[in-house]
This record gives structure tokens, sequence and C-alpha cells, in this order.
């Protein structure tokens, strides 16, 4: 959608009232809540990943790079919304997700908020998997320093302007890319059963000149 516009070129019957452009602000405040108390420990502690979200560290990438103490990591409750100051490829800015697993807690380098009353959670996550919105949202938000590292704090990161329906027509559109991403998954699924069909027929299939004692002729 254009920025300048109030109105998506493609819209669910039924929604007239226009956009509404306004700082982030109006819709999530940043979480201030830390571990001080060891309530949550080095299996719980959480990534964003472009491709899945908020994941467990552990799960997702084999282990926990914690640091000895957790006391001063984030604490994330479920639709909590998370940044992650680290830069990528594509995001070149960091990543915005929404937890949509259990409570956890993040590293002091992530910034945590939690959604008002007046946002669907998961529309945060889903207005801002577009890398171009992404990155023309945190670009003219965040600073570089040494060794490209992104200088922003959490109360800065939540002061852009974003462009949201309201709350109902959130949730239709919420819904409905929820659909999308169940058929991908399925999708993908069907199609790694094929490819490890396919990979098994051609180890069944074919007879390996090299083994069962069969020799090329000299």
């Amino acid at each position: 959608m254009d920025k300048n516009k109030k109105v998506p070129e493609v819209r669910f019957k039924g929604f007239k009232l226009a956009w509404k452009k306004t700082p982030l602000s109006e819709y999530m405040t940043v979480s201030n809540e830390k571990n001080v108390s060891n309530t949550y420990d080095k299996y719980d502690i959480y990534s964003v990943s472009r491709e899945y979200g908020v994941v467990n560290q552990i799960e997702y990438q084999g282990k926990s790079f914690a640091g000895a103490s957790l006391t001063g990591y984030g604490v994330v409750h479920t639709w909590d919304v998370v940044y992650t100051k680290s830069p990528l490829k594509l995001q070149p800015y960091g990543i915005i997700k929404t937890n949509k697993t259990q409570n956890g807690i993040v590293s002091a380098l992530y910034g945590v908020f939690t959604p008002n009353c007046n946002v669907d959670a998961n529309f945060v996550q889903t207005y801002f998997e577009l890398d171009q919105r992404l990155n023309d949202y945190l670009r003219p938000l965040v600073n570089k320093g040494a060794k490209n590292t992104l200088l922003i704090s959490d109360e800065d990161a939540i002061k852009g302007n974003v462009i949201f329906p309201q709350k109902d027509e959130q949730e239709k559109i919420v819904k409905m890319f929820n659909t999308l991403d169940t058929l991908i998954r399925k999708l993908e699924q069907k199609l790694e059963k094929l490819r490890n069909i396919k990979q098994s027929l051609l180890k069944q299939m074919f007879i390996n000149v090299n083994r069962g004692g069969v020799h090329t002729a000299d």
C-alpha cells in the first residue's frame, strides 16, 4: 500500500473507514520487565528468525548463547512483539516479530513491546513481513555504529508512523494470512515427502557400477 494512501487497493467487503496514520507507539508499549528473579533459565531463551519468527534458541539453533547471568534478560509474554537489532542482508535494520509461543526471555539487545488493546499482535508481524515496508519504517529511526551495529532505543523503535485499520479489520486480515500460511506449510510438507520419495527411488531403481562386484571393462 502507498504510504500516502489511507485505503488499500484490495480490501474485504464491509470495511469503509480510512486506515489511520499514527506512530506505532499508539499500538504498543515498551516492556521493561526483566528476569530479575531468574524465573526463566537458558532453556527459555528466544531468538528471532526472519522465516520462523520468535523461536526457542536451543530448539532452533541447537544450543544456548546465554551469558553467565540471565537477570538482565527481557521477559517476553505470549503475543508480545519483539524487535531484534541485528542486521540481515534483506533486513539491514533488524526484524520485528510477534511471540506466538509461550513465555520466555530474550537478550537485552532485543526490544520487547506489549500490544495495546487497539491492535491485534499478529497484525503487527503481518504488517512488517514485507521487507520493503519493514526497512522503510526502520531506516529513519536507526543509526549504524561500528561493525554495522544498530543504534536505536526501544522507545525510538516505536516512534515511526504506521498506517493501521481498526482492530476488527486487522483481525480479518490476520485470519486470511494465517489460512494462507497453513496452506503453504501443508504444500511444503507434501513437496518434502515427494523429494524424499524421489531420493529413495534414485537409490533403489539404479545399480551403482562401483558396488556389488560390478566393474567397468578395461
